[in-house]
């Protein structure tokens, strides 16, 4: 059988198997493995255990000084060996009331897939198990071995995996890597980020009484945690969209020529993003290559969360005692959350804000990945044959995740394939993947697997 009437037949074998596997993928989505929450994390990585099994990998729960890593192990025909990184854990699903069917419970509605999870990011776990099955049951067997690394708490930072990693790096020894996620533009193009924003997410916390007051007794004499959180913040940044912390761009490193060539060769959806998002300008009226280095290259000062006194229906007139914030600084290369600790708190200090609390959350720094390595450009490649379309390649996310280990202990190339678009709604109420996209993530996802023995 020559080479196209095999990927036909194995093309043919995704598509008649696709119930089976959303069938698999609707029992994980029904977890409700929210990290943040703690809840159903033991549950879950005991069924990913499981369905790997299932799936013909031998696997098991691995502890860490946190959530468990879920690993798995696929022997194939050749020595090249691909590991895929995915995580278990889920953003939380609040507020329910935005959700048109329940968050937990896997809805299909014309022609999408409606749950948690469902995108970010146990979808891309299925379909790579979707993969292994297929070329398994069309070839025989795996062109490659596949290791699987699914971790628990990427959507809280991944705080205990770059201590795992360096404890089982023996374990997870491979050629290449694949990503937790991947999609498609607007356009239906294949996209490819090759690196990832680092991040360092605190919570600053004001306390300025024991106990709330009646704003009319205390208004005027009282001192008031909201007040107090709300100029502390405003020391952060200015509405330059600059961040005012002395020495936080000490560290940044621009953007290299063959950076810039990939922004500038990656098409423009101003227009789409506005649409989608519903904005009317983007930050400092930012358009084209600016918008795109600005949008991967800059450091950010977010702020996630605010809250502090009554915030039910109607009026309290309280005076608050504590407030709390959330906030999610992305870095860049070369900046370092443990260097930007100290330079944060010695700037709260010195601007009078020494009383407010930093609780840190995570912390990690930005990875890149060369976007000229064999891996990078055989998975583009295999996503040019999937999609009839040319992969759009980034230097870089916008986003953030643990990859740092993986390029500095591992010294893996990293590239991804997956089974998002842009309207996927990861993170937000109504997550959802498109039938068509789950299918030819699979079919991709499966060519990168069988070409690894090539390179």
């Amino acid at each position: 059988m020559s080479r196209d009437s095999r990927l036909a037949e194995l093309d043919r074998y995704i598509e008649d198997n696709l119930q089976a596997f959303l069938d698999d993928l609707a029992a994980l989505c029904a977890l409700p493995t929210v990290s943040a929450q703690a809840r159903a994390i033991d549950e879950t990585a005991s069924a990913v255990r499981d369905l790997l099994e299932k799936y013909g990998i031998q696997a098991e729960v691995l502890p860490t000084s946190g959530f468990p890593v879920v690993y798995g192990r696929a022997e194939g025909a050749s020595p090249r060996t691909l590991l895929c990184y995915n995580h278990y854990d889920v953003q939380p699903a609040e507020p329910f009331e935005l959700w048109d069917s329940p968050p937990f419970e896997a809805t299909l509605r014309d022609g999408k897939l409606y749950a948690r999870g469902v995108a970010d990011d146990k979808g891309h776990i299925v379909c790579r198990l979707a993969a292994i099955a297929a070329l398994r049951a069309v070839y025989g067997e795996l062109p490659c071995s596949v290791i699987f690394m699914i971790e628990g708490e990427e959507e809280i930072g991944s705080v205990s995996l770059p201590a795992f990693i360096e404890a089982n790096a023996d374990r997870f020894q491979a050629d290449a890597c694949l990503w937790e996620s991947g999609r498609v533009d607007y356009e239906g193009r294949p996209q490819m980020y090759l690196g990832m924003r680092g991040d360092f997410y605190v919570e600053l916390r004001a306390r300025c009484m024991s106990r709330d007051a009646h704003s009319g007794q205390g208004g005027s004499i009282f001192p008031n945690a909201a007040w107090r959180l709300i100029w502390a913040l405003a020391t952060l940044k200015g509405p330059d969209e600059r961040i005012r912390i002395p020495g936080w761009y000490d560290d940044v490193r621009p953007p290299s020529q063959r950076d810039l060539e990939l922004l500038a060769a990656a098409p423009e959806q101003d227009e789409e993003l506005k649409q989608t998002y519903g904005i009317r300008e983007f930050l400092l009226g930012a358009s084209g290559l600016e918008l795109k280095r600005r949008q991967i290259f800059e450091p950010t000062c977010t702020i996630s969360g605010i809250a502090s006194g009554y915030q039910g229906p109607g009026s309290k007139t309280v005076l608050p005692a504590e407030a709390m914030a959330k906030v999610d600084f992305r870095l860049v290369p070369e900046q370092r959350p443990e260097d930007l600790r100290v330079k944060l708190r010695r700037h709260l200090e010195e601007q009078g804000f020494g009383d407010i609390e930093i609780i840190e959350h995570c912390g990690y720094p930005a990875a890149r990945v060369d976007p000229d390595h064999p891996f990078v450009q055989m998975v583009a490649e295999a996503g040019r044959e999937v999609y009839g379309k040319e992969p759009v390649i980034h230097p870089m996310s916008g986003g953030s995740g643990p990859m740092d280990p993986f390029v500095r202990v591992l010294r893996v190339p990293i590239a991804n394939a997956g089974i998002g678009y842009p309207d996927s709604r990861a993170h937000a109420p109504n997550e959802h993947i498109r039938l068509s996209d789950f299918v030819d993530g699979v079919k991709h996802t499966a060519r990168v697997m069988l070409r690894l023995p090539e390179l």
